[in-house]
């Protein structure tokens, strides 16, 4: 830098401060790039988490989400994938409706409240979910009717050989209330400003009525 360059122009060579070793980097690893997609935006267009874990979940019998599209009615399968929504709404009556995602498709769930009392812990924390039950097809609309839950959320962590949990953003299942304004109720609404609290000095009532009776 030119600080150093100066500070021993008598002899005219730079100080040993200004002169800096090259760094390189080692190469990320393709998952950690997805993973660090995911931790910066939320999503990547390198690859799906869930591709890297594939031959595992393979192993242990977890097929692809689009298998529920082949399945045929009542039959008996396991799938995984990581979760995008949760939704009980009032009117189902305890029943809870799940999303997941893997690399293939999205699969819909369908949880009785027998079901969810008892993985209720594992259902709202995990990540990723494990599931095993009978696929429901019924005029084009096809569910899995969950009987067992795993939570596969430490899973994640050998994509890349995290420390820390792998946590992509979920879907919040309510943008039919909440319209595409892209205001979310969880965040602390900005201070309502009511009518009365408006002060404009040119809209005040005394200088309206002064106004008017100079109009000429």
């Amino acid at each position: 830098m030119p600080l150093f360059a100066a500070a021993h122009d008598k002899e005219n060579v730079l100080r040993p401060e200004a002169v800096e070793p090259g760094v390189t980097l080692a190469p990320m690893t393709m998952g950690r790039e997805v993973v660090e997609d995911y931790r910066s935006t939320g999503l990547s267009l390198r690859a799906h988490p869930l591709a890297f874990l594939r031959e595992t979940l393979n192993a242990r019998g977890y097929l692809l989400c689009n298998a529920l599209r082949t399945a045929a009615n009542g039959r008996r399968i396991s799938i995984a994938g990581l979760v995008l929504v949760r939704q009980m709404p009032g009117s189902a009556k305890g029943v809870m409706f799940v999303t997941l995602e893997d690399e293939s498709a999205n699969a819909n769930l369908i949880v009785w409240p027998g079901v969810f009392e008892t993985n209720r812990r594992a259902i709202l924390r995990a990540t990723m979910l494990g599931c095993r039950g009978n696929v429901q097809s019924a005029n084009g609309v096809i569910h899995l009717i969950v009987e067992q839950v795993v939570d596969l959320s430490a899973a994640l962590k050998r994509i890349s050989d995290l420390d820390t949990g792998f946590r992509p953003q979920s879907g919040r299942g309510d943008d039919a209330k909440r319209g595409s304004s892209g205001l979310d109720s969880r965040e602390p609404k900005a201070a309502e400003i009511k009518p009365r609290d408006i002060y404009e000095p040119n809209l005040h009532i005394d200088t309206l009525r002064l106004k008017a009776r100079n109009f000429r």
